[in-house]
């Protein structure tokens, strides 16, 4: 029963984005003396809502009674008496909760009032009256009171113990008007989406001279080779001779880990142009609007000066709230006003909200060296499907994505759209496809309260991009050899018609992001080699986003066999590293046949497909030999028999869970997988350092505690490197 009376009051408050920290809905916080109380006299606040109303300009796409669902009461601005206007329960003296009445005698608790002052908010919620003094967290020092507004921007939140009544005198309007949130949300859209903030070219400068500068001290990219086997016979010829092509993008520049450090984790890495399409379709009502508000909130605070960011929000049809925007404090504040409008109604037209996405790429002035889209949706595209859950047989989802953005369109755009589907009721197949197009990887959030976590592990990851347009070549060094084919997943590849070179688009990896490629050589017999063949020659060039100069990678991996006359059985050793790319290679062909056929409605036939891999897993050498990613795989194959059980439950998980599961594994990154509760789940598959750094913050930051909650957990259950196994 608590649960569910703590999710109605998240509901309630987080509508009108109303931070409430855990002791506020369920622990009484303490009352304050009467000086204390008297000092709250002139203070004021205000919802979400009304901020929307007066500063943002963006207005529902179609009527609706409130943002939440809820009716508004009847008697116009005056909340009944004796009850909080943000929480809607009483406010009465003695009742173990701080009162604060303001000046133009409307009453709150105090900890709603500070809850809404953390989002900037600088109106009453009642009358609208302007403040003109507001209360602020106590700070933990003198120096931090004098940072004022600033603090709004901090990554760490407090505890609702640490507040108190600190005032202060609101800053004076900027000089400069044509940035004022007023104006930036009055006026029309404009036709053309060239307005986005010029880049900090002293900044820029100061990235290249420091990169260039510390270049040296920088690791380079690198590359490992593994053949299957040490030594094939003279006289034997080998079909199908696999060799694994191992990548490694080198650190981050980053020195100093000081997460506060905005300025420092900003001078070590590339930035970024960020723009998220987000749905706020009626279905969003409520608690899911709220945990979106507060996930943006955290990418916010988390991009830098030098980042830029674009809000889309859509449901029937799509607007641009938010231009793109550099993150400088003004930028932050003016996002997080932003993002506090959205109020959520209608339908769900997600091709118009990926067109609007892609329009501030195509028109922009400027560029930043990397650029993504993140989507998030909860529901069916009314205007593809009709709302069916089900896949509608020829359905081009494809046509979703603006051509611009195609990453096959050769219009030199490279824009991933990162998708996240967005509880049980989404379209994982359109999300899916999407992502699949554009580059971009495909999110199952299950559990409402996993988003900002999974919102964190992706900007981890796009904040610490080092490595762009990165190309493998492979080429056969023996005359007679041939290549038989090049498993690289969702990676474009392509091979000469003789079959003597191959090569791999890779493109961006992230700081320490790793890539495994297989390629299957056809080894002939050949009795007048030497005791050594040389089979292929792996050679990689990438841009370095920072510097945007193309490196060449100096060493040249040259992969070698041993080719005696006659070898014993015995001596004959499996590669672990290639064994254990083959299983998980093996386990993702397992799971696109099983998709397939649980697409057909013949689920018994998928669980069999995903049975019969789990099997030949066991018997392999890396799975005898206790291989940690051989047993992650394992528990993945049972968990989606276990969400195919019966057609209810494919339809409301299985077919989310499966599809992410294909994206994660395609792509070899990181994507965020059902309720992520399952210790042994592939949650945490190719995550990067900087993605759990990022993940821990998030979970450390909410709600100010470190306990572990419902999250994407950020120990590593899918080792690649296993030295010595």
């Amino acid at each position: 029963m608590g649960s569910k009376w703590r999710k109605v009051k998240l509901a309630l408050g987080f509508n009108m984005c109303v931070y409430v920290p855990p002791r506020a809905l369920d622990d009484p916080s303490p009352s304050l003396n009467s000086a204390d109380a008297a000092r709250f006299s002139d203070a004021y606040s205000h919802s979400c809502v009304s901020a929307a109303d007066e500063s943002s300009g963006y207005r529902p796409m179609t009527p609706t009674p409130s943002s939440s669902g809820l009716r508004l009461p009847r008697n116009g601005n005056k909340s009944p008496k004796g009850t909080c206007a943000i929480c809607l329960t009483t406010v009465k003296p003695g009742q173990g909760h701080a009162i604060f009445t303001a000046e133009c005698s409307h009453s709150f608790h105090f900890h709603c009032i500070t809850s809404n002052v953390k989002h900037g908010n600088h109106i009453c919620p009642v009358c609208r009256a302007k403040w003109k003094e507001v209360p602020f967290k106590s700070p933990a020092s003198a120096s931090s009171v004098s940072q004022g507004m600033s603090r709004i921007n901090q990554p760490t939140f407090a505890r609702e113990s640490d507040w108190t009544t600190v005032f202060r005198r609101l800053p004076s309007p900027p000089t400069d008007t044509g940035r004022l949130t007023s104006s930036l949300y009055h006026v029309p859209e404009p036709a053309i989406f060239n307005d986005d903030d010029a880049l900090d070219q002293q900044t820029s400068v100061t990235h290249n001279k420091d990169a260039l500068g510390d270049h040296s001290s920088i690791d380079a990219m690198e590359i490992r080779t593994y053949p299957e086997v040490s030594a094939v016979p003279k006289l034997t010829s080998h079909e199908n001779f696999s060799v694994l092509i191992h990548l490694k993008a080198p650190q981050s520049g980053r020195k100093n880990n000081d997460r506060n450090n905005t300025s420092s984790a900003q001078n070590s890495r590339a930035p970024i142009d960020l723009v998220t399409v987000l749905d706020v379709s009626g279905s969003m009502a409520g608690t899911k609007l709220a945990l979106l508000k507060r996930a943006m909130g955290f990418v916010i605070q988390h991009l830098g000066p030098s980042d830029r960011l674009s809000v889309i929000a859509f449901s029937s049809t799509a607007r641009r709230i938010f231009p793109l925007r550099r993150m400088t404090d003004t930028g932050r504040q003016e996002a997080l006003q932003a993002v506090n409008s959205l109020v959520s109604n209608g339908g769900t037209n997600i091709a118009e909200g990926l067109k609007k996405g892609a329009k501030v790429f195509d028109e922009r002035q400027w560029k930043n060296p990397v650029c993504s889209i993140i989507l998030l949706s909860d529901g069916q595209d009314t205007y593809v499907n009709n709302g069916s859950n089900r896949p509608h047989v020829g359905t081009d989802y494809q046509s979703l994505v603006p051509n611009s953005i195609h990453r096959n369109s050769g219009m030199g755009l490279q824009i991933p759209v990162h998708a996240f589907g967005f509880g049980v009721d989404h379209d994982a197949t359109s999300m899916h496809s999407i992502s699949e197009v554009s580059g971009g990887t495909f999110s199952f959030i299950e559990a409402e309260d996993v988003i900002q976590d999974a919102f964190a592990q992706c900007i981890g990851g796009l904040l610490s991009v080092v490595v762009q347009e990165l190309q493998v070549e492979i080429v056969c060094v023996h005359p007679h050899l041939q290549l038989s084919s090049v498993k690289a997943g969702s990676y474009r590849t392509s091979m000469m018609a003789n079959a003597r070179m191959a090569s791999i688009q890779v493109g961006d990896l992230y700081a320490e992001e790793e890539r495994d490629f297989l390629v299957t050589l056809n080894v002939p017999s050949d009795r007048s080699c030497d005791d050594e063949m040389s089979l292929v020659m792996v050679r990689g060039l990438y841009r370095d986003p920072i510097t945007k100069e193309m490196v060449s990678l100096e060493e040249i991996n040259e992969v070698k066999i041993q080719r005696p006359l006659v070898i014993a059985a015995r001596e004959v050793v499996v590669s672990i590293e290639v064994d254990r790319q083959r299983n998980r290679l093996r386990a993702a062909e397992a799971i696109s046949e099983a998709r397939i056929a649980a697409e057909r409605g013949d689920l018994v036939a998928a669980v069999s497909i995903l049975d019969k891999c789990h099997k030949a897993l066991s018997e392999t050498v890396s799975a005898q030999a206790g291989d940690r990613l051989c047993i992650a795989l394992s528990a993945e194959l049972k968990e989606m028999q276990e969400r195919m059980a019966n057609q209810r439950v494919y339809e409301q998980s299985g077919r989310a869970y499966v599809l992410s599961g294909l994206s994660s594994h395609s792509w070899q990154r990181a994507t965020a997988r059902g309720d992520s509760t399952d210790s042994t789940s592939l949650v945490q598959a190719y995550q990067t350092p900087s993605m759990v750094d990022m993940v821990t913050r998030s979970q450390t930051m909410l709600l100010g505690t470190s306990q572990p909650r419902r999250t994407l957990q950020a120990a590593k259950s899918f080792p690649h490197r296993q030295r010595g196994q």
